[in-house]
């Protein structure tokens, strides 16, 4: 499809062409990515070498601190690269790999969030089946089935992205390549295309926020027949769930179940998806979460034991 096209790259305005400002993104986002890589690298190292975490929640908590890592290196490396550069091109090869990766891993999150939600459901309300029904190889099946699904999702993006003929202008008012920007550009009618990018992303958003939501309404409504501390431990990972579904399924939903039109907030909505929330994630979970933080302290004190020795 490329070779139908007169346009080879894309130049991308980014978040601000005042260059005092781009120093400022560049710091602010900086500090941004390498929070979210290390804080979900920690939650990845310490749920792969405690013993005391080997339950399913921990299990899709792995996944889902490896997804938001990826989906943060999706953009944020590139927008850091883009604050010094004075043209901000992006060839049109790197630009599709973009958007395969930015909804690759967008999508695994979403699936992630959403085995968790059953996990914890199962877990409250079904306790006496919890060991049959969340067996370690069940947990393994979804995650194999999540990829599948995020593979499938991002291949249904890149057929709509390229099926898009551009022949100028090649200026993309955003810091990276999504549907929704390259829609602007492109010398057709968008229209079902947009329908098609509603009906997919817009859908998969909506109906997993509603059944996220649904869930955990069922799952606060079990706690009632729990005892009072049994409630408060659930309250706990409960809320910091739902905060995570929140931050994640808001600006997502804002972003792909809409027409064609932009707003002036976009692109904000867009870094909080895409940066904003996997740096808050690993926070979320480790300072609401006493089993996590108490396997790291015990992780660290190992490897201050292993070095004092050497």
């Amino acid at each position: 499809m490329q070779q139908n096209n007169s346009v080879t790259e894309f130049i991308l305005l980014g978040l601000t062409q005042n260059p005092m400002r781009q120093k400022m993104v560049f710091v602010i986002f900086f500090i941004f990515y390498v929070g979210t890589v290390v804080g979900n690298l920690l939650i990845i190292v310490t749920i792969k070498y405690s013993p005391t975490l080997g339950s399913p929640m921990y299990f899709f908590l792995f996944y889902l601190s490896l997804a938001d890592s990826c989906f943060s290196t999706s953009t944020a490396p590139r927008l850091l690269v883009d604050s010094f550069s004075a043209k901000k091109i992006i060839t049109y090869n790197d630009c599709m790999t973009q958007v395969f990766a930015l909804h690759l891993f967008g999508c695994m999150d979403i699936f992630v969030l959403i085995f968790m939600a059953a996990d914890r459901y199962v877990a409250i309300c079904k306790p006496l089946h919890y060991p049959t029904i969340m067996r370690r190889q069940v947990c393994i099946i979804l995650i194999i089935l999540a990829w599948i699904g995020s593979f499938i999702h991002s291949i249904a993006q890149i057929i709509l992205a390229l099926r898009l003929p551009f022949c100028g202008p090649n200026l993309i008012d955003h810091y990276c390549c999504d549907l929704q920007p390259l829609l602007k550009l492109a010398c057709m009618d968008t229209y079902r295309i947009n329908l098609l990018l509603v009906s997919n992303s817009g859908a998969i958003c909506s109906s997993s926020f509603v059944i996220l939501m649904i869930s955990y309404i069922v799952i606060l409504h079990s706690l009632r027949n729990h005892s009072a501390e049994g409630r408060k431990k659930a309250l706990s990972t409960c809320t910091s769930h739902i905060t995570v579904v929140i931050l994640t399924f808001g600006p997502c939903i804002f972003i792909y179940t809409r027409p064609p039109t932009t707003f002036p907030m976009d692109k904000m909505v867009a870094v909080f998806y895409t940066i904003g929330t996997p740096f808050l994630n690993p926070i979320i979970y480790t300072l609401r979460n006493a089993e996590m933080k108490n396997a790291m302290r015990k992780l660290w004190h190992i490897k201050i034991a292993s070095e004092s020795k050497r």
